[in-house]
This record gives C-alpha cells, sequence and structure tokens, in this order.
C-alpha cells in the first residue's frame, strides 16, 4: 500500500510541477475556445474552411445496380460477412427511396404554395378593381354635380378672382366672362358629399 504523501499525487495536479495540467472532459465550449486561441496565435495563417455542403438529391446517388447476381438476404445460413453487405445495399436503397419521396412531396408543396400564391393575387386584384369602379363611379358623381352646379360662383385657385357669370341686382345673370373682384373667404370649408 502506498502511503499518503506527495509521491502518490499525479504529477500534473502537482502543484510544484511545471507541466500543464491534463484536461479530462472537453466540453464543446472548451474545444472552440481552443480552437479560437490557436487561430489568434497566427493571425497571418490562411485559414480554410470546407466548402459548403450540397443538397442531397436521388440523382446525386449512385443509381442501383442494373443486373444483381448474388441475391442476398438476411436469412439464417448466410455468412457473417454477407449480412453486412446485405444491410449496407438495403441502407443505400432506402436513402434513394426517402429522397425521391420528399423530392416528390417538395413537387407537391411547391404547387400547393403557388396555387394559394396565384389565389391571393387573384382576389387582391379583384379587390382593387372594385375599389377603382367605386372610386370612378365616386369620382362621376362628384363630376355631375359641378356640372349641374355652374350657375354658382366660382372662385379660381389664387381666391382672388371671381370667374363665372355674374348676377346683377336686378337678378339677370351676365353671360359674359367678366372677372369681378372677389374677397378672401377666411376659415374652415366643408364640403358635402
Amino acid at each position: 500500500m502506498s502511503e499518503p504523501g506527495p509521491e502518490s499525487i499525479p504529477t500534473s495536479a502537482d502543484p510544484r510541477s511545471k507541466r500543464p495540467v491534463k484536461r479530462r472532459a472537453v466540453t464543446p465550449h472548451s474545444e472552440h475556445a481552443t480552437q479560437i486561441e490557436s487561430l489568434f496565435r497566427d493571425p497571418t495563417k490562411e485559414i480554410k474552411l470546407p466548402d459548403p455542403s450540397k443538397q442531397r438529391t436521388s440523382s446525386s446517388l449512385p443509381p442501383p445496380p442494373e443486373i444483381v447476381a448474388n441475391v442476398q438476404g438476411s436469412s439464417a445460413g448466410a455468412g457473417s460477412g454477407e449480412f453486412h453487405v446485405y444491410k449496407a445495399s438495403r441502407r443505400r436503397e432506402y436513402e434513394r427511396l426517402r429522397l425521391m419521396q420528399s423530392e416528390v412531396d417538395k413537387e407537391a408543396e411547391d404547387k400547393e404554395w403557388e396555387k394559394k400564391r396565384e389565389e391571393a393575387r387573384r382576389k387582391d386584384e379583384e379587390k382593387t378593381e372594385k375599389n377603382r369602379k367605386r372610386r370612378e363611379k365616386r369620382n362621376a358623381k362628384k363630376g355631375k354635380k359641378n356640372a349641374a352646379n355652374g350657375d354658382k360662383m366660382v372662385v379660381d385657385e389664387v381666391g382672388k378672382k371671381e370667374v363665372g357669370p355674374s348676377v346683377h341686382q336686378d337678378g339677370e345673370k351676365e353671360v359674359g366672362d367678366a372677372p369681378v373682384e372677389a374677397t378672401e373667404v377666411t376659415g374652415v370649408i366643408i364640403h358635402e358629399d
């Protein structure tokens, strides 16, 4: 039996030792910190990033063999090596089928999304057209009111001259376009529809 003392302490844990302490458990955080420290040691060193992985499709996988000369199964009696060959070929085939199914599902989702987008666009156009017709109808109505009220005096944009037929003291209208000075009215103008 060993006696308790400095000899029983591991060398890396001994405070007198100059060796770095061994790190037993590496956490993702500490591993990342170590990688960053190594990058900062030599800033001139070129950093090579891995290429982005490409999306796997059924066409990117090798096609299944055309002719299978030696059909194998997972039944008893096959050799121990044959089982792993069978499992690998089955895994490849299932992966190929899964990718083909995911492509079909994605196409169906894309068609459905395109259909919904087209429907929403059509509804927006219908609503816009309806509002446009309503607006034109309202503006046409206003235009008729302004044309019907042609007897009233109209003040031009400057607000100082009166344009239109003027009325004499005896109630007769003057046909000429003689501008008459008008007083500018201050206050709030309310237009009723």
